[in-house]
């Protein structure tokens, strides 16, 4: 009997041992990670779509998020960003910051199998954790979750654990559940950029929101700080105090229907790459595996440095990440495109965003958009490659140009070049912008954007890359790879 009660003694040390706090992260040579998962990879067989029928939805979510990004640059949202910047640089960080060899872990793959285009994660929330699966995009400032806040005790709000297959937060259940009160500053000021309310019934009620995504859905709930609880890359967990969370008690939109939640990325102050990475050098990364990949194909979302849990395929190049040039966006400062050792003759203003231009990294975009200055040549150039091939008008899906890719050679398509003002280059594969749209038709990858506005480059041209954003040393790292974990 001694023997079991001091088995069992150890075994509870050992596991307390394992659920560090974030302060303890010195200690160990390790990494917060994310295992990602693509939001259109099909293990779900509940959401069964062609190949076709999901190149539409994604499309039309594609247009409708673009939209709503070029809307922001026009209404002349960089002093916001600019404010964004210097609250980052003005945040204290610990002495030894810049040398955690610690980072975060979590799981990364496609959402294919859920029937949507972009990538999911998977973390834990509250005392004691309970795990959701979110969307992870790098365009969005809020990290929520479905949730039920207003649950009294005669209700049956315990009972109800999942809304149509989705996980639901039980904030009552939560010991680290602290709502952010209506009346503070907090509230008032500084989360307007998130779409909080100025509803205030009373001085602790909680502060609400109606949070708008850029492809035109939208969450409502309050807001609350709250424990995360994620994986590290010894083995071992640890816990985030105090992250913002939202607590959404509905929502709309097509793109949220078969997840738990959002993961917002975004460059700003209260999002959770800020607030993961602000102890781990300021850096996040992600390896985006095929965006046809099915979700046991996977790879991660790393918080801190990456200490090659990926295999490259080649060198890493950097670039300067303009962290300041277009709202909460990820911007880069490209200098022009090359198709088949060709420079293009792009107008330098398509890429200069204080004449009209731009390029942004996107997670939550899929395809690539090309303002028309550049979208006209770049498309020019690839139908040339492949014209010997019937072309194919799809149904239901806007794309300008699509063929019979019945004994395709693939070797006819020019390699493609993004060139960056500083020299660096970066070269997708072939398959991320000449993409499969149905049995036996392939599409060109490009949509197009008026100019003035934003070109954006879409997850799907960044797949089988590593990328790294260095928010300290305002540096954008990225590197061909298989993005597989073995």
């Amino acid at each position: 009997m001694k023997g079991r009660l001091i088995f069992l003694l150890l075994f509870v040390l050992l596991f307390i041992v394992q659920a560090q706090d974030v302060e303890g992260f010195q200690q160990y040579s390790n990494s917060i990670m994310l295992e990602l998962l693509h939001r259109h990879a099909s293990q779900h067989n509940d959401w069964p779509k062609t190949q076709q029928q999901r190149l539409k939805d994604l499309v039309h979510h594609d247009f409708i998020r673009h939209n709503i990004i070029s809307h922001k640059w026009r209404q002349g949202l960089q002093p916001r960003a600019r404010a964004r910047k210097q609250a980052w640089e003005e945040t204290p960080t610990t002495e030894t910051a810049s040398n955690f060899s610690a980072a975060i872990e979590m799981s990364l793959g496609s959402g294919r199998d859920f029937g949507i285009g972009q990538y999911i994660t998977s973390f834990k929330v509250g005392t004691p954790s309970q795990k959701f699966r979110v969307i992870v995009d790098t365009g969005s400032d809020l990290t929520w979750i479905n949730c039920r806040y207003r649950c009294a005790r005669g209700d049956n709000c315990a009972r109800k654990g999942r809304i149509k297959r989705r996980r639901v937060f039980h904030a009552h259940q939560s010991s680290s559940f602290n709502p952010v009160p209506c009346f503070s500053q907090m509230c008032k000021v500084e989360l307007m950029n998130l779409f909080s309310l100025t509803t205030c019934p009373i001085p602790l009620a909680p502060c609400a929101y109606d949070y708008r995504y850029v492809d035109g859905s939208a969450a409502m709930g309050v807001f609350a700080k709250e424990t995360v609880t994620v994986g590290l890359t010894n083995g071992r967990m640890t816990r985030l105090h105090n992250v913002l969370i939202g607590c959404s008690e509905s929502f709309q939109g097509p793109t949220l229907q078969n997840v738990d939640g959002v993961m917002g990325l975004a460059n700003s102050k209260y999002s959770f790459a800020t607030k993961a990475a602000e102890k781990l050098g300021g850096k996040f990364s992600y390896c985006l595996v095929d965006h046809l990949s099915h979700i046991n194909a996977s790879n991660y979302l790393i918080f801190g440095t990456n200490h090659n849990q990926i295999t490259l395929l080649g060198n890493t190049r950097y670039t300067r990440l303009e962290l300041n040039d277009i709202t909460q966006f990820y911007a880069v400062n490209v200098m022009g495109i090359s198709i088949g050792g060709r420079m293009l003759d792009i107008p330098s203003q398509v890429w200069d965003t204080m004449k009209g231009g731009g390029t942004i990294l996107d997670s939550g975009t899929s395809l690539t958009f090309l303002t028309d200055p550049a979208y006209q040549p770049v498309m020019a150039a690839i139908k040339m490659s492949v014209s010997k091939y019937q072309k194919v008008k799809l149904d239901g899906v806007p794309m300008d140009y699509c063929f019979n890719s019945t004994g395709f050679d693939e070797t006819l398509v020019p390699k493609l070049i993004i060139h960056f003002a500083d020299g660096a280059r970066f070269e997708p594969h072939w398959k991320s912008y000449v993409i499969a749209a149905a049995d036996g038709v392939k599409c060109l990858g490009f949509l197009p954007a008026r100019f003035p506005g934003t070109s954006v480059i879409g997850n799907i041209m960044q797949q089988n890359y590593l990328w790294e954003f260095d928010l300290e040393g305002k540096k954008l790292g990225f590197a061909p790879s298989d993005c597989s974990t073995s």
